[in-house]
C-alpha cells in the first residue's frame, strides 16, 4: 500500500531480459534504506527488490506487469519516481494508492500557469476506468487530484514543488504514463457493470 508521494528520484542503471521477465537496476539515494523482499513503487508500480549492491538496487517485472505499465519503454538513465511502502500508523497524506497500474495514458498537452503546470492525459476509455472531478488519480506514481474530468481524459495541475521533485518536468507531449485510477472508484464502477 503506498500513498502516491513520492519520496525520491531513481536512475535506471540496467535493463536486463531474461525470458519474459525484465530486470531493472536503479541507482537512488535510499538504497542503503532498502532491503531484498521489500515493496517499491516505480512511476507507480509495485516492485519487489530482489538485490542490492552498493547504491544500486534490483526488481524483476514479470510479462503482465510489462503489458499493462510503460515499463517496456523505459531506457537506461531514465528518472523514474520512487515510493516505498507506507508504514502502519502513518498519515496518508495523498490516497491510498496500491501500485497496481490499471493502464497507461498519453501526455495531450501542457500548459504553463504563472508558476504552477497543468498537464492534459488522454486514456483509452473502454477499459472502462473513469475519473470524476476533484477525484483522486496516480499518475506515475504522484498523488494528484483530478480537474476538467471527461470520458476519456482529464487534467491535473502541479505545483512546482512536485515539478521539481517528480518526474513530471521532464514530460513531454506524447509521453506514456502510468494511470491507477482511484480504489473506491474501481468499485463502484464495477458494480454498476455487474447491475447491468
Amino acid at each position: 500500500m503506498f500513498t502516491g508521494i513520492i519520496e525520491t528520484l531513481g536512475i535506471i542503471k540496467d535493463l536486463k531480459k531474461e525470458g519474459e521477465n525484465l530486470h531493472i537496476t536503479i541507482n537512488s539515494s535510499i538504497t542503503n534504506e532498502l532491503k531484498i523482499d521489500q515493496s517499491v513503487a516505480h512511476n507507480g508500480v509495485c516492485l519487489t527488490v530482489v538485490a542490492i549492491e552498493n547504491d544500486n538496487y534490483t526488481v524483476t517485472a514479470i510479462k503482465e506487469t510489462i503489458d499493462k505499465t510503460n515499463l517496456g519503454e523505459w531506457k537506461l538513465d531514465e528518472v523514474v519516481n520512487l515510493e516505498r511502502a507506507m508504514k502502519l500508523g502513518d498519515r496518508l497524506d495523498g490516497h491510498i494508492v496500491q501500485g497496481h497500474v490499471d493502464q497507461t495514458g498519453v501526455c495531450k498537452s501542457i500548459y504553463e500557469a504563472n508558476g504552477s503546470w497543468y498537464f492534459t492525459f488522454e486514456y483509452n476509455k473502454d477499459l472502462n476506468n473513469l475519473t470524476i472531478e476533484k477525484g483522486s488519480i496516480t499518475v506515475n506514481g504522484v498523488s494528484l487530484t483530478v480537474v476538467n474530468s471527461k470520458t476519456n481524459e482529464f487534467s491535473v495541475a502541479i505545483i512546482p514543488y512536485t515539478y521539481e521533485h517528480t518526474n513530471f518536468k521532464n514530460f513531454k507531449v506524447g509521453t506514456k504514463i502510468n494511470l491507477e485510477f482511484d480504489v473506491i472508484g474501481k468499485y463502484v464502477s464495477k458494480l454498476h457493470l455487474m447491475k447491468q
